[in-house]
This record gives structure tokens, sequence and C-alpha cells, in this order.
């Protein structure tokens, strides 16, 4: 995938985008980036990523085994920003479930940075 697009929907090249950010190379500059980063590591699977980047009172709240099937059983297809500002970003992932059916997860996401690193904290969430 090193020289795919990336699946955040930047239309940049993957290693040049979120895959810095994922194997740690960088820190992601900004919530935003953080949230699109977030979102490439359910596509290429990195659940160790996703615990990393959630804020520590909550990490235990997020299990290694539930985040890999959540991302292993479901085809990722687009990420969709709906708005941002510095600590919150809306957005839409499409994806097809494990019934073959397309579904979004619509959420609203809070974010926080700390020691010059952006956290996940929570998230609501939205019917569609």
């Amino acid at each position: 995938m090193n020289n795919s697009v990336c699946p955040c929907g930047s239309e940049m090249v993957f290693m040049d985008c979120c895959q810095k950010y994922i194997l740690g190379y960088e820190s992601a500059p900004t919530a935003l980036a953080l949230m699109q980063s977030r979102y490439s590591a359910y596509v290429v699977k990195n659940a160790d990523y996703l615990i990393a980047t959630t804020y520590e009172s909550t990490r235990s709240l997020f299990s290694k085994d539930e985040i890999l099937r959540w991302a292993s059983e479901n085809q990722w297809q687009q990420l969709k920003i709906i708005a941002f500002d510095a600590t919150t970003v809306e957005f839409q992932a499409f994806f097809r479930g494990p019934d073959s059916k397309d579904y979004i997860h619509h959420e609203r996401s809070t974010f926080e940075k700390v020691k010059g690193h952006w956290y996940y904290i929570d998230g609501v969430f939205f019917e569609t």
C-alpha cells in the first residue's frame, strides 16, 4: 500500500500521508490529521496505532482484538470529513459490513493535545 493513494481521501500517496504517523515517524500535527490517520489505521488494520492514539484514561475501554475484528470484517470504502475545528472532527466512514450491506459510521470525535501529541478522547455517534 506504500505507493497507493492514502485511504484518508487526501489524494496523497499513503507513505507521504498517514503512514508516517501510523509507523511513528512523525506525530500527527492536528486533530484532523490524527483522525484521518486513525481511519487509515482501520483500513490497514493497525490496532496498535489506534490504541496508542487513544487518550490514556480511556484506552482500557478498547480491546485490540475487538479493534482488529471490526477493522478486518469490514471493507472500508471512503472517509468524508463533514466539519472540523482545532479539537473536534465530524466525519462519515463508509464501509461494507460482513453481511455485504453498506453502512455509514457517523461520528463527531473530540481530541486533545498532550505533550505535543494528539489523542482521541471520545466521540458522539449519529444514526444514519
